[in-house]
This record gives C-alpha cells, sequence and structure tokens, in this order.
C-alpha cells in the first residue's frame, strides 16, 4: 500500500518549507556521495559518540535528519514528505512547520537513542522528521483522502486508514527490533514511533495557535 497523492483542493498557500526541506535532502546526499564514508562518520549521528560529548556532538541531531543510505532512502521519505507535508504547512504555517519539523526529528532520534545508547552505528535520514509530519496529518485531517498504489490498481482510503497501518506496522516492528543488537544496522523503528507520537503532541498546540507565523 504505497501513497502517491492526496486531496489538496483546500490548501491556501504553497509549500514552500516543504519544497526546501525537500531540496536540502537531494543536495545534502549528493555532498554525502561525493564525500563517503567520511563524511556520513562525521556528519551522521552516532549514540556512543553523541552519549559522550552530547554538547560537542549536538549539530549531528540536525545534520543526519537531511542525510540517506540510499536513493531508496531517500526517495521513500521524500515521496512521504511531497504528498503530506504540504497540508501541515499549511495549516501551521511557514515559520511554525519549520520548528515542527526539526523538533519532531530530535525527538526521533533521542528516542532511538534511548534503546541504542551503546551502539556505534551511524543513524541518519529524515524518516523521524517525516513522521512527525504524520503524526500531525492524522490528527489534522483523519478523512482526508489518500491515492494508494495497491498492486496495480490505484485507489482512495482516508488517511486515517493510510497512516494508521503505517504506524501498526512501524510499532510492531519496533517491537521486534528491540530484541535485536545495537550492533546491528537496520531500519530505526523506534525513531519512527517517536517522531509520530512528538508529531501528534506537537500538532495539538500548533494546529489553532495564532497569529499563525508565516
Amino acid at each position: 500500500m504505497i501513497p502517491i497523492g492526496d486531496d489538496n483542493s483546500s490548501s491556501r498557500t504553497v509549500p514552500i518549507v516543504s519544497y526546501a526541506i525537500i531540496a536540502v535532502n537531494v543536495l545534502v546526499f549528493l555532498v554525502e556521495l561525493s564525500g563517503g564514508d567520511a563524511f556520513i562518520m562525521e556528519w551522521a549521528f552516532i549514540p556512543s559518540r553523541f552519549s559522550a560529548n552530547p554538547v560537542g556532538d549536538s549539530t549531528t541531531l540536525f545534520s543526519s535528519m537531511f542525510m540517506h543510505a540510499g536513493w531508496l532512502h531517500l526517495g521513500g521519505n521524500m515521496l512521504y514528505l511531497w504528498i503530506f507535508g504540504d497540508n501541515v504547512e499549511d495549516r501551521f504555517g511557514h515559520v511554525s512547520f519549520i520548528i515542527f519539523y526539526l523538533l519532531s526529528g530530535v525527538a526521533a532520534t533521542f528516542v532511538q537513542l534511548a534503546f541504542s545508547l551503546g551502539s556505534d552505528i551511524p543513524s541518519l535520514g529524515a524518516s523521524g522528521a517525516i513522521a512527525g509530519v504524520l503524526g500531525a496529518y492524522i490528527l489534522m485531517f483523519p478523512q482526508r483522502k489518500v491515492n494508494v498504489l495497491l498492486g496495480r490498481v490505484v485507489t482512495q482510503m482516508p488517511a486515517l486508514i493510510v497512516l494508521g497501518f503505517w504506524f501498526v506496522l512501524q510499532f510492531f516492528s519496533g517491537i521486534g527490533s528491540i530484541a535485536v543488537s545495537s550492533e546491528t544496522g537496520g531500519v530505526a523503528y523506534m525513531a519512527h514511533i517517536g517522531g509520530f507520537v512528538a508529531g501528534l503532541v506537537l500538532a495539538l498546540f500548533l494546529r489553532n495557535s495564532t497569529p499563525r507565523l508565516r
């Protein structure tokens, strides 16, 4: 079940922040490709390194959320941001949205850190921040129609079902990943869960905030 679009008929603004985040992610990934492992080790979030020196390594809380492990990782994340980010940005306003996005990403990283304190495996990707966007979307637009690809058929489903299924999948995968050694790389499911919950909580405060910062 792959989301490929949603209903944007009620949008009132151009999602310039979402577009800018997508552009920055693509640009950083190209730099990452040229920089290789050295770039990844310097700018990715490494739990053990951060635990040893939180202040000195604090920049990686933000730099890591603009890095990706490959083209498929980048493409999947940017697809979700392109589909769901514009509606959330339209509701929050541009300035509030970028603050929301970064806070969701940082919250996701800290949740993942709690389950991998001694890990030397680099953690990178926008998934935690985008999970926050999904959390806000399901709260504010639960009945919004989302176009999903089911096999070769495109059909419409309420966001509550599409994103609810996504969260359930992350939740059970996250429970399973707890049993896996912290020295094993893979998908940071706990970051997805943490980002989603952070997005829900932040959206409760931001969705009706006034004045709307732009």
